[in-house]
């Protein structure tokens, strides 16, 4: 009789044992057509059935996202197909995503609709130039069913290749915007000057200071939202032009969002720069001190 009780708590023992050993490829592997086979055959804790399940409505989740990619394009012939070839479809998909390309032709003149509708993405058209107005149209065309947006410029700077770096800290709760830094990450030769980035460093130190705002590039054109921030943030932003980047930091911040940055690669543009440095560097300065007195009205 002791003999049976000292081979039943063995036999106890085993199984547990047996079980911690595979914990990580059953939670990895798990899904709606084993998930039965596992509650019945492996006993597990309570804490690790939590676990499993937590992993499996994951990735019921995943699967059914949606991310809608925003390219604003103003005579990008150059870059725009680069930027597209480059969005990593294929491997959001095998995350469980569903992604949607969208270029706003911001009344180009040269090739950069036939490129685009040659990648047979969708491509729509901002007749009045300046980059905010781009933003907007490309805000309002979002599809319902969305679940992030990621806006990245057409010139091929930015990389398309990292937009799931920018989606982790979304889909995790981490975070409701996530804005790609330049100054941050990795910065090739030749692709910002030290003017610029002795400007770009002291729009941040005000947003930092001013709005509490934990970023480290302000003038940025490399962002990820949750849909539903851009839903709140399209109504008060008003910017037609590179003010854009930091109205909509501001006005996010003073939306009461979680706005964190993430490292990027930031390349040579391919084709000529539309930002007019003093201008636009007078511009930003404005709205940044302009929107500190600024509320959403309710």
């Amino acid at each position: 009789m002791s003999n049976n009780k000292n081979y039943n708590k063995k036999s106890t023992t085993t199984t547990k044992t047996k079980v911690n050993n595979h914990n990580t490829a059953i939670t990895t592997k798990v899904d709606t057509l084993i998930e039965p086979f596992i509650k019945k055959h492996y006993p597990l804790s309570s804490i690790d059935r939590r676990f499993v399940d937590r992993r499996v409505a994951d990735r019921r989740k995943s699967q059914n996202s949606k991310i809608t990619v925003l390219i604003p394009a103003y005579n990008e012939e150059k870059g725009i197909g680069k930027v597209i070839d480059c969005v990593p479809v294929k491997k959001l998909n095998r995350y469980g995503f569903q992604t949607e390309i969208i270029v706003i032709n911001n009344n180009s003149n040269d090739l950069t609709i036939k490129i685009a509708r040659e990648r047979n993405v969708k491509v729509i058209t901002e007749n009045k130039l300046g980059k905010g107005n781009a933003i907007r149209t490309g805000f309002r065309n979002i599809s319902p069913d969305t679940d992030y947006v990621v806006m990245l410029d057409g010139d091929n700077t930015y990389k398309s290749d990292e937009i799931l770096r920018l989606i982790e800290p979304l889909e995790s709760n981490f975070s409701d915007v996530i804005i790609g830094s330049r100054l941050g990450g990795k910065l090739n030769k030749q692709s910002l000057s030290m003017t610029h980035r002795l400007a770009n460093w002291s729009f941040t130190f005000l947003i930092r200071r001013l709005y509490l705002v934990n970023a480290t590039d302000t003038c940025t054109g490399y962002f990820a939202w949750k849909k539903k921030v851009v839903d709140d943030l399209l109504p008060h932003i008003k910017s037609e032009g590179f003010a854009i980047e930091v109205e909509m930091i501001t006005k996010m911040a003073r939306l009461g969002y979680k706005i964190y940055s993430v490292p990027i690669t930031y390349d040579k543009r391919e084709g000529d720069s539309k930002l007019s440095p003093y201008l636009d560097g007078l511009k930003i300065i404005w709205m940044l001190f302009k929107n500190l007195a600024w509320r959403p009205q309710k």
